[in-house]
C-alpha cells in the first residue's frame, strides 16, 4: 500500500483546519444572549419535588 504524499497530509490539514474555524465562527455567531432587562425580570422557577 503506497503512503500518503507530505503534500496530501497538508492539504488534508487545511481542510480540518478551515472546517474546524467554520465551525467555530458559526457556533460564535449564532449563540445570542438573552436581554439583560428580561433576565433581570424573569422569574426563578423552583420545582418542589413530593416523593
Amino acid at each position: 500500500m503506497p503512503q500518503m504524499a507530505p503534500i496530501n497530509w497538508l492539504c488534508l490539514y487545511f481542510f480540518f483546519f478551515f472546517f474546524f474555524m467554520l465551525c467555530i465562527i458559526i457556533n460564535y455567531y449564532i449563540f445570542m444572549y438573552p436581554p439583560k432587562n428580561q433576565m433581570k425580570s424573569s422569574k426563578k422557577i423552583t420545582f418542589n419535588w413530593k416523593w
